[in-house]
């Protein structure tokens, strides 16, 4: 996939982020929240970031897939070989509590894949992105793209997955979603390795965590949908790591008719328990 298209993908959550903070830091802000017909929280920067991407998007070739966009009915989506899978503002509810653990989300796919996804962590600045055959980076304190190329932004970059030593299996969790299932696999991965420290986050910077190799997994055994986990998983991907539906040895698919994922764990490829009793 061609350079452009990463450059383009990293300047539209940059922009995004930027509008997503001018909303959050502002001291008399409500968030102007609403709730979605499933009771999700719905913001006005869920709305701002969605806008700025698709502007930024819409210069490229390929249509875009917004949770906070217009409904494409699978009739017209089933056609696309590739496209723009985008979550605005990741960890809505993370927002409201500002306690930063949010992210923007922009990943293309093609097919059924995830080839190329962005992460953007609008409060520390820290942006992850992956490419199918050309690695997964985590580049801290950045605001702009300031018309950088690829190899400027890698050259200021870490490649993922970091090293770092462990003693202990380290698994992180959702700080919103942990289901009875998730304490039950956690108890599991205790007997099985022992020494176990939990880590709780929100957001797909749980992927992110998995990615850059200070989490060893991530279970998650409650409802996502296909954007919450597409730019993590094209990131995760490139740094080596997978996201296996729970009980198989499958990837998640995306672009499926019905949008919601099947429970999964995101692990590294090589370490692949199956979980089957989940």
């Amino acid at each position: 996939m061609e350079q452009h298209y990463i450059l383009e993908a990293i300047d539209a959550a940059l922009l995004a982020g930027r509008e997503i903070l001018a909303v959050y830091n502002d001291p008399s802000s409500d968030f102007g929240i609403e709730r979605k017909a499933d009771n999700s929280p719905l913001t006005l920067a869920d709305k701002r970031a969605h806008e700025i991407i698709r502007k930024r998007l819409e210069q490229t070739p390929f249509p875009m897939l917004s949770e906070e966009g217009i409904s494409v009915p699978y009739a017209e989506r089933c056609g696309w070989e590739t496209f723009w899978m985008v979550d605005p503002l990741d960890g809505t509810k993370e927002f409201i509590k500002r306690n930063g653990e949010f992210t923007v989300n922009i990943a293309l796919i093609v097919g059924t894949k995830p080839v190329m996804g962005v992460v953007y962590v609008p409060v520390t600045k820290e942006l992850y992105w992956g490419v199918e055959g050309d690695g997964a980076y985590r580049l801290a304190g950045i605001t702009d793209g300031d018309g950088r190329t690829l190899e400027a932004l890698k050259a200021d970059a870490v490649r993922l997955p970091e090293v770092e030593e462990r003693d202990r299996f380290v698994i992180v969790a959702s700080r919103s979603h942990l289901t009875p299932e998730t304490e039950a696999y956690i108890e599991e991965m205790k007997r099985s390795h022992g020494d176990v420290e939990l880590i709780s986050s929100g957001s797909s910077l749980k992927i992110c965590l998995v990615a850059c190799g200070k989490a060893d997994v991530y279970p998650r055994f409650a409802p996502t949908m296909e954007w919450d986990t597409a730019a993590g998983h094209a990131v995760a991907k490139a740094a080596g790591k997978e996201i296996y539906q729970a009980g198989t040895e499958q990837p998640l698919l995306y672009n499926k008719e019905n949008l919601l994922n099947p429970w999964f764990i995101v692990e590294d490829k090589h370490a692949h328990p199956k979980a089957e009793s989940l």
